[in-house]
């Protein structure tokens, strides 16, 4: 997620073969009879999410099964409860009140627990300096968590340290209403000045592990709306900054690949490879050592504005770039262009 309200994001992955004596059924129908603890509701919901897949086709609720077909179905599991670990590790606290805590989170630090990480995380970190957060009945694994931003993106994230802090903040990203800028380096120069991208976001249909991009108001993904301006122009890359409308996981990410112009070193949206520049040895090398200077794709959570939730006042709050961040862009800026 870029950023994203804290949401369930378990899944268990199903594949069915359709008999070749079947007679045509709804698929919802027919995945019910067929997948032990699940509902209607969850079915219904993966095919709206494009998580219904007929011969590696997105398929609607609605659609009647064909013998032989071959149906995969992603379906959301309920969270396992974890055990959560105070961990000594270093965080950098910006503010902090009786409410809430402002924290600048480093690149290549997970979040929250989950599969594959259910230790050395922000909040392992949280719990180890602060004691004890508020949970979600639902997340208990994300004391004080109401969004949360990439392992390998920077920035500011707000923690919140009372149940009424917690339910204040986390309406504010449900409705919206939280400014949030980010910085991002992407490959290329951005042709536009200034931009909007609109487009449904979903699972993307061969690795449930990234995002893709879906007809804006069609049956697939939810919406996702990014406002972008350039910052910067440096040859062969362009500094831009972004305001998010949603908050969808890894938004900002596959949006800027949507339009040609993936972030900087982004290893899984492939920035991490050379897309603009210099055919030659000390180019390639130049770029690996910009590449190094950070873990993952050069994007910042730069500032945080929303209502306090005992003050009822608009709070901001700003971070510079991270040192790594901003080698990368001297690197560029001293660069001689051909």
């Amino acid at each position: 997620m870029e950023e994203e309200f804290i949401d369930k994001e378990l899944f268990e992955v199903y594949k069915v073969t359709v008999d070749s004596g079947q007679k045509p059924l709804r698929i919802d129908k027919f995945l019910l009879d067929r997948l032990e603890d699940t509902s209607r509701n969850k079915i219904q919901e993966a095919a709206k999410l494009g998580n219904i897949l007929v011969n590696d086709n997105p398929v609607k609720a609605n659609y009647k099964v064909k013998p032989s077909d071959t149906i995969q179905i992603v379906v959301r599991e309920e969270p396992k409860v974890l055990e959560l670990i105070p961990e000594n590790i270093p965080i950098e606290v910006l503010y902090e009140d009786e409410e809430l805590i402002i924290v600048n989170k480093q690149a290549g630090l997970v979040v929250h627990p989950g599969h594959g990480n259910y230790k050395g995380t922000l909040i392992n970190a949280l719990i180890y300096h602060f004691g004890k957060l508020p949970k979600s009945p639902e997340l208990n694994h994300r004391p004080g968590l109401v969004h949360r931003i990439d392992k390998n993106t920077s920035g500011l994230l707000v923690i919140a340290k009372t149940e009424a802090a917690m339910a204040h903040l986390a309406k504010q990203f449900f409705n919206r209403t939280v400014e949030r800028r980010y910085l991002a380096l992407v490959w290329g120069d951005v042709k536009e000045d200034e931009g909007t991208i609109k487009t449904n976001l979903a699972r993307n249909l061969k690795n449930r592990k990234l995002m893709d991009t879906f007809e804006f108001e069609g049956e697939i993904g939810k919406h996702a709306i990014t406002n972008y301006k350039v910052v910067k122009r440096l040859g062969y890359v362009t500094l831009i900054e972004c305001k998010l409308e949603t908050g969808r996981t890894h938004q900002i990410r596959i949006h800027m690949k949507s339009i040609g112009h993936p972030l900087f070193n982004d290893l899984e949206y492939g920035g991490e490879k050379i897309l603009k520049g210099q055919n030659s040895a000390n180019y390639r090398k130049f770029i690996q050592n910009c590449f190094h200077e950070i873990p993952g794709q050069a994007l910042h959570a730069i500032s945080l504005g929303f209502e306090h939730p005992r003050k009822k006042e608009t709070v901001s709050f700003e971070v510079e770039l991270p040192k790594g961040f901003k080698k990368i862009l001297n690197k560029f800026e001293k660069l001689e262009l051909k």
